[in-house]
């Protein structure tokens, strides 16, 4: 849950996993849905299908026993060397060196690393340095303080240099680039994409279609969605709805790492009452109460809850 999330973030969503996966044996015996529902808000939902993945293997496959190896670890779904180093040195006391993001920035600062540490060349620069560190004992509490130094200290903006123990040997403080280094990501331009979904209302309740596993928002429920306003009416002829009287409502902007999303929806409404979808299971009618607490992505959330005025669903 913390790559590429922040600790305030995740403290939430962490806690009600355990409570409904405990242990491995339970995350692997829950069905993909109730992983998504639990995952539901936290976004990168390719960590969550990682995650369950992972576990049916350790329970089908390694015979519930946990992975101890560096390379073990990294040969399961969704775990790269940093990660798989620092299950093995936490969990096991393995001597494995770890590079998340705060480490490649107390590294490129203290050894005064020049390059933006995602390039190639400059993150193989900072596994050199990584792996050249590790001490020959006390594993753990080196990776943890490591970890401590950049999460808290060198942080990215405005560190606490005044009480870093490096600070006397730190390449960046002593030549006044603390904050120059680790060098930005080139940035591009974000490209913006467009979309229409269909809110296809009944007697107070939505339908909600299942998303392929692969791709944005993989396995997730979210509102039937279309490309553009031609593909929407054509879709909305299948689902047996009334294109005729739709309503265009307020578009929803929501941004991802890689682009940024306009949302348009569309309310229609299905001819003679509820649409016929027998033998089409990917669909779901709920509530308007239930829909946004159904494992749905933050933004098709954020619409529901401001659908529910009465006028609106009736």
């Amino acid at each position: 849950m913390l790559q590429q999330t922040q600790v305030s973030a995740v403290v939430g969503y962490y806690a009600r996993f355990l409570e409904a996966c405990p242990d491995v044996a339970a995350l692997a015996a829950a069905d993909a849905a109730q992983v998504m529902r639990l995952w539901s808000g936290l976004g990168y939902y390719s960590r969550a299908r990682n995650l369950h993945r992972a576990a049916r293997i350790i329970v089908d496959e390694k015979g519930g026993r946990f992975p101890r190896s560096q390379a073990d670890l990294q040969s399961l779904p969704g775990i790269g060397r940093s990660t798989a180093a620092a299950i093995a040195a936490f969990a096991f006391g393995a001597r494995a060196a770890i590079l998340d993001g705060n480490v490649k920035r107390v590294f490129a600062r203290h050894f005064g690393v020049e390059g933006y540490p995602g390039a190639a060349p400059v993150e193989a620069a900072l596994w050199r340095i990584a792996e050249d560190l590790l001490p020959a004992r006390d594993i753990e509490p080196y990776t943890q303080g490591l970890m401590d130094l950049g999460a808290t200290l060198c942080v990215r903006s405005r560190p606490r240099c005044e009480g870093c123990p490096l600070a006397a040997t730190c390449a960046a403080k002593t030549s006044g680039r603390t904050a120059e280094l680790p060098h930005p990501k080139p940035r591009k331009a974000m490209p913006r994409r467009q979309c229409v979904m269909l809110v296809l209302r009944d007697r107070g309740r939505v339908l909600l279609e299942r998303r392929p596993a692969a791709g944005i928002w993989g396995g997730l429920l979210s509102l039937p969605q279309a490309d553009d306003l031609q593909q929407a009416q054509r879709m909305a002829a299948q689902l047996g709805a009334d294109w005729t009287g739709r309503t265009q409502l307020a578009p929803v902007e929501h941004g991802f790492t890689h682009y940024h999303l306009t949302i348009t929806p569309v309310l229609v409404v299905p001819r003679g009452g509820v649409a016929p979808l027998a033998g089409q299971s990917r669909y779901e009618w709920l509530t308007l109460r239930e829909a946004p607490e159904a494992g749905v992505p933050a933004p098709v959330r954020k619409l529901l809850s401001a659908l529910q005025a009465p006028d609106l669903f009736t």
